[in-house]
């Protein structure tokens, strides 16, 4: 009588599994409101879709990443990013990839997270040192100095960088888990804010005299990617 039991909670636990494990789609951009009317729907979870019938080649194609770009700027790093706005193909598929150039002798990607996506970073020239800070409460630094043809993950969420610790150019490529990864600079999003965060609230949280926050949000801050 128990096998009996236990083999009817088995096959309802396995029937159930499913529907345990389900979960809402991932989102593809910052936020989706709901709204009550469809015919007042701008945007969905990605892009529309054209019909399968009507796809071409160039759908699928990109073409440009061989080709070095300018990294003067005030972080010394430029990201060229190919994902689905670059890509239409790509929407849906979970993916998109970048190429980095850095400058040499300090060329920084700045601290920054991608709340979609991990990243998984492949060096093709140049020396860089990277990293990543784990979630409160440990926030613990993981780094390493990277040489060519060394890889490097970036899980999602994380804040992490690159470095360029070299004395020549370096070039990285990424791959991300997502069509739109999202980047969010974390000196951007914090001291460069639109419209600013009260200026109270950032003297608190970073224990800064309040001239100094001013005068960190009167900065311009740089977006490079």
């Amino acid at each position: 009588m128990k096998t009996a039991h236990f083999i009817l909670i088995f096959c309802l636990l396995a029937l159930a599994s499913p529907f345990a494990y389900a979960s809402d789609p991932s989102p593809l951009q910052d936020f989706c409101v709901a709204i009550n009317d469809p015919k007042d729907a701008v945007f969905v979870n990605g892009k529309f879709c054209k019909d399968p019938k009507l796809a071409k080649a160039q759908d699928f194609y990109y073409s440009g990443l061989n080709i070095p770009i300018n990294t003067s700027n005030p972080v010394g790093s430029t990201v060229t990013p190919v994902n689905v706005a670059q890509i239409p193909g790509l929407n849906t598929l979970g993916i998109s990839l970048v190429r980095i150039d850095y400058a040499p002798n300090g060329g920084l990607n700045p601290p920054h997270t991608h709340p979609r996506a991990t990243e998984i970073l492949v060096v093709v020239e140049g020396t860089l040192y990277v990293g990543f800070v784990t979630s409160n409460t440990d926030n613990r630094l993981i780094t390493k100095v990277l040489y060519p043809g060394d890889v490097f993950v970036f899980p999602i969420g994380l804040i992490h960088f690159q470095f360029n610790v070299g004395k020549t150019n370096a070039v990285a490529f990424a791959a991300l888990s997502s069509q739109n990864p999202g980047v969010i600079t974390v000196v951007n999003a914090v001291f460069g804010s639109n419209p600013p965060i009260n200026p109270d609230v950032l003297v608190k949280a970073f224990q800064l005299d309040k001239n100094v926050v001013k005068n960190l949000q009167s900065k311009f801050w740089w977006a490079n990617n």
